[in-house]
């Protein structure tokens, strides 16, 4: 394309050879070693070669990453009964109903809102599970003897080594669907039965960058509103893997990017890449890490730091000075509440005097499925089943009538009753007393208990405040918040 050549076709000896400029002698020669063949040019429009090139490669972009359009009526037992024998798909021609079955799957993944795909082998078949919603729902059962065709498609898809099947392997593959671009993180590992694969499907076109839009009520936008706004300081968001860590910290970093802001990120990895910020992969392999990443934003003039997670020691450090030194950092930790951040990093051994100095404000979060709006069916509550999220009947009286909202299942929602998932929040705001108690490394508890007596709204209290919006059910509450109760 560069050089505004293409190859046409084969007369005797000679590569005939479309040219824009058949005197470029330089790619006339590089050409001719490439095929190993005399080059005969001739001249065409410079446009009506970049036409060609561009229709050629385009077509074989949509080959290998473009998923096939009339796979949206596709069903996948039926693709799965058309499969012939694992020998017969060594002919090209063959190979065509292996890729047609990977295809579906990832079409129906995308199209059923699924984070994940497992293939996991079997003795006797494989079994194909979607993770929709944070639940795992099984998909279909290929027969066994399409295993080794159906992983290694997936691992050539990926550019992993099919040859290698004792280690575990990890890649990566683009693909464009209905004009939404998805990455898809493979991961292989073996099992007894063979190579069990987990692909990772990151929707740009869904991501939600909106404080809004991951569920923040008014007065938590408020809260978080004053936090991102802040020059210096930590904000730190905090829950169990999978809880949307990150997604909440892109919606708050993209809530205030804006030109006159320098903000970087590093993270283990880039899920989403956002405009105008500067995003840094860890490495491991070049010694990358979170911590030697920090240290060097430093010398970059940041205003806004993201570190994809507080591990160690020295990452905490890290970000305790530069939150000292006028900027502003955020980052997560695994702990099962607000509270909770105080004391795992005084237990990391940061002094209590740096945490109380340094942190501003954290936000413990949980996902809890959304309701289907098709099929959502309103009933009276028992008072027992009230109580155990913390509400009395009168509360429910007062917000809705008395009548709180449970799933059935219809096709819009895969018969599951949900369909979407949103936030659950505990922000907890650091003041003088909070701090008093981080000074005196108090326990966990005793700073909830404080904070509460404050006004801080527990992740329990916010999901009973979606419960009795309609928002998602009792069940889904108690699934996410029972570690909290015990």
């Amino acid at each position: 394309k560069q050089a505004r050549l293409l190859p046409l076709r084969v007369e005797g000896d000679q590569v005939v050879a479309a040219m824009a400029d058949p005197m470029d002698t330089g790619a006339v020669d590089s050409l001719r070693l490439l095929l190993g063949a005399c080059v005969s040019p001739l001249l065409v429009p410079t446009q009506s070669i970049l036409d060609c090139i561009n229709s050629v490669y385009d077509r074989a972009a949509n080959e290998a990453e473009q998923l096939v359009g009339d796979l949206e009526a596709g069903d996948l037992d039926t693709v799965a009964h058309e499969l012939e024998e694992p020998q017969d798909l060594l002919d090209s021609s063959d190979e065509a109903p292996i890729i047609r079955l990977v295809n579906s799957l990832l079409f129906r993944a995308a199209k059923e809102r699924a984070s994940d795909i497992h293939i996991e082998p079997q003795e006797k078949d494989i079994c194909v599970r979607f993770r929709v919603d944070g639940v795992l729902q099984e998909v279909i059962r290929p027969p066994k003897r399409f295993q080794n065709s159906i992983i290694s498609r997936v691992k050539i898809m990926g550019g992993l080594n099919i040859a290698e099947k004792r280690l575990p392997q990890d890649g990566r593959i683009r693909v464009k669907l209905a004009g939404r671009d998805i990455d898809i993180r493979l991961s292989t590992t073996p099992i007894v039965f063979g190579e069990r694969v987990v692909m990772r499907l990151l929707d740009k076109s869904t991501v939600l960058l909106d404080l809004v839009e991951i569920g923040m009520d008014k007065d938590q936008l408020r809260i978080m509103e004053s936090l991102i706004h802040r020059s210096h300081g930590i904000i730190l968001v905090t829950g169990p893997t999978g809880s949307g860590k990150t997604t909440t910290l892109y919606a708050a970093l993209s809530r205030i990017n804006r030109p006159d802001l320098n903000i970087m990120t590093i993270e283990d990895p880039v899920e989403y890449q956002l405009q105008g910020i500067s995003q840094t992969p860890v490495n491991p392999k070049i010694d990358l890490t979170f911590a030697n990443g920090l240290r060097s934003f430093l010398r970059q003039d940041p205003d806004v730091i993201m570190v994809g997670e507080i591990r160690d020691l020295e990452t905490a450090e890290i970000a305790i000075q530069a939150s000292l030194t006028g900027h502003l950092v955020f980052s997560t930790v695994h702990t099962n509440d607000a509270a909770g951040a105080v004391t795992r990093l005084v237990d990391m051994g940061v002094e209590p005097f740096l945490v109380a100095s340094s942190l501003i404000g954290i936000l413990a979060q949980r996902l809890v499925r959304v309701l289907c709006k098709d099929c959502r069916a309103p009933y009276l509550p028992a008072p027992e089943e009230l109580k155990e999220i913390g509400l009395m009947p009168e509360d429910v009286r007062e917000a809705s009538g008395g009548m709180l909202y449970k799933p059935t299942g219809c096709p819009e929602c895969n018969n599951t009753g949900y369909r979407g998932r949103t936030g659950i929040y505990e922000m907890m705001l650091l003041d003088d007393e909070l701090r008093q108690l981080t000074l005196k490394n108090v326990d966990s508890g005793t700073i909830k208990r404080q904070a509460v007596g404050k006004g801080m709204r527990t992740l329990m209290d916010d999901g009973a405040q979606k419960v009795m919006r309609g928002i998602t059910s009792v069940a889904e509450v108690l699934s996410v918040t029972q570690e909290d109760m015990a």
